[in-house]
């Protein structure tokens, strides 16, 4: 016996266990931070955070020193090849050699010249196989080459001024993002709260409605109320019944949603704890407009638009003549051993300029320039009217999050008076004092009122957020929005 006592009570304390693990109390805050860590929004965010951090490490690794080894090892050949004699007739010749070439080179692009310089050292074995066989070296033991465009643009310069901003436009996009996602998860949430609250209510009047039409047959059966009241609240209960059903189909159709944006178990029973308002938070425009234009990505993502127009210009422009400068000084030898491939040095230099001028292109050169500044107007003239857009949804912004405060405790005020009049009337329709009319009533404005408390509520944290996310700054706490890039990125 005592056994199954121990069996029993083990099992239930199994399922209560169960029961409590699969039920979550989730409050906004908790919701927020856990679509950061885990929302597929999130993920997504934090990917193109990866590709533009490598973007921009790529860029900064061209501008650092590259070292490589190359060559061919080997080069075997066995072949008949055609050779034009002294009197102008072909034979064909064997080929029978195995060469081999190796060569470690040190390069660096210079950013300020947009040319390139290379140190390199080398060395060639070239072996003719066969009875009348032989050997022969070439070393280059130290070759320095310069390569550096004359009136060309310089991608390196200006490479240096746009993936700076590039980069900085990414992080602070990657901190709008974050907030992007809370405003997702503030919508599903309250989504849910919504529901919850449309079922708790429809479960309380349904309880009312039964209540209420047990008491009137009462009343009927004693003749203190009509039928057609009777039935009116017949038909009460009935509606409540209905409207609990669609309140149950809309509440699991809407915690599905938030469980998939939380990546949670579909186990799991979410129930969402309505969150309190703010401390007292009044918003000032300038202030709001200065943090945005200084951390908001959309300033550098301004910038950065300038500068690749700029970029583009000077593109075209540098394409109306090219003249190229290769230099190349160092020093080789050659001999039928290694070491002495390495003695007797002789001079080795090469100079060579090359020269592009358009003598006749009908205009084709200056037509790419002409083009390229009308598209730098063109975006100019769309960064002007985007920074109106810009100013003017954040003054919008500003307002409406100042006045929601307002509406906001209005609502909570309406809420309170709604239910105290709805629980007054219930009382006194008990004593048979008011009509079903005015009871339906007292309740349809019950429900109202709760509904638009929830509305309002998810109003004021929706309009907070987005301040957040064009700022970067939290206003409660009066700190900016950060986030530790090396621990986010693992570097």
């Amino acid at each position: 016996m005592k056994y199954r006592i121990f069996i029993t009570g083990t099992l239930l304390c199994i399922s209560l266990a169960v029961h409590a693990q699969a039920e979550m109390r989730l409050t906004l805050s908790d919701a927020i931070a856990l679509a950061r860590r885990q929302s597929v929004d999130a993920a997504v965010a934090l990917n193109e955070l990866k590709t533009a951090y490598w973007e921009y490490r790529t860029f900064r690794a061209n501008l650092l020193p590259e070292v490589s080894l190359g060559g061919t090892l080997p080069y075997y050949n066995r072949s008949f090849n055609s050779y034009q004699n002294a009197d102008g007739s072909y034979t064909f010749v064997r080929s029978n050699s195995l060469e081999l070439y190796g060569q470690l080179s040190v390069s660096q692009n210079i950013w300020f010249t947009g040319g390139r310089l290379s140190l390199n050292s080398s060395l060639d074995l070239f072996n003719q196989l066969g009875d009348n066989g032989y050997k022969q070296f070439m070393s280059v033991p130290i070759s320095l080459q310069l390569t550096q465009p004359i009136f060309g643009v310089n991608t390196w310069k200006w490479n240096r001024r746009i993936e700076p901003v590039r980069y900085a436009e990414a992080k602070a996009a990657f901190v709008s993002a974050t907030e992007t996602v809370t405003l997702s998860t503030i919508g599903y949430f309250f989504n849910l709260l919504l529901s919850q609250e449309n079922l708790e209510t429809a479960q309380l009047n349904l309880r009312n409605a039964d209540r209420l039409y047990e008491v009137a047959q009462a009343k009927r059966q004693m003749g203190q109320i009509s039928e057609n009241d009777l039935l009116q609240l017949r038909l009460t209960a009935l509606q409540a019944k209905a409207t609990l059903t669609s309140a149950e189909s809309n509440l699991n159709a809407n915690m599905f949603q938030l469980r998939a944006f939380l990546q949670l178990s579909e186990e799991t029973t979410i129930v969402p704890v309505v969150p309190a308002a703010l401390p007292d938070i009044l918003i000032e425009y300038q202030d709001v407009l200065s943090k945005a234009l200084e951390r908001n990505s959309f300033a550098q993502n301004i910038r950065r638009r300038q500068l690749e127009a700029d970029y583009a210009v000077a593109t075209a422009k540098g394409n109306l003549r090219s003249i190229n400068l290769t230099a190349s000084v160092g020093y080789t030898g050659q001999d039928d051993t290694f070491r002495s491939a390495y003695r007797g040095l002789r001079d080795n230099s090469i100079v060579q300029v090359g020269v592009s001028l358009p003598i006749l292109d009908w205009g084709k050169r200056k037509g790419q320039v002409k083009v390229a500044e009308s598209n730098r107007d063109v975006t100019m003239s769309r960064i002007r009217q985007e920074q109106i857009n810009f100013n003017q949804n954040i003054f919008l912004l500003v307002e409406n999050f100042n006045n929601q405060a307002q509406q906001l405790e209005i609502a909570e005020e309406a809420d309170k008076i709604a239910q105290k009049r709805y629980d007054t009337n219930v009382a006194t329709f008990m004593i048979g004092q008011i009509s079903t009319l005015e009871l339906n009533d007292a309740q349809t404005a019950k429900d109202n009122a709760r509904q638009q408390y929830i509305s309002e509520m998810y109003a004021y944290w929706s309009y907070y957020y987005q301040v957040r996310s064009l700022t970067l700054w939290d206003f409660a706490a009066h700190t900016p929005l950060e986030a530790d890039f090396e621990d986010i990125l693992d570097i």
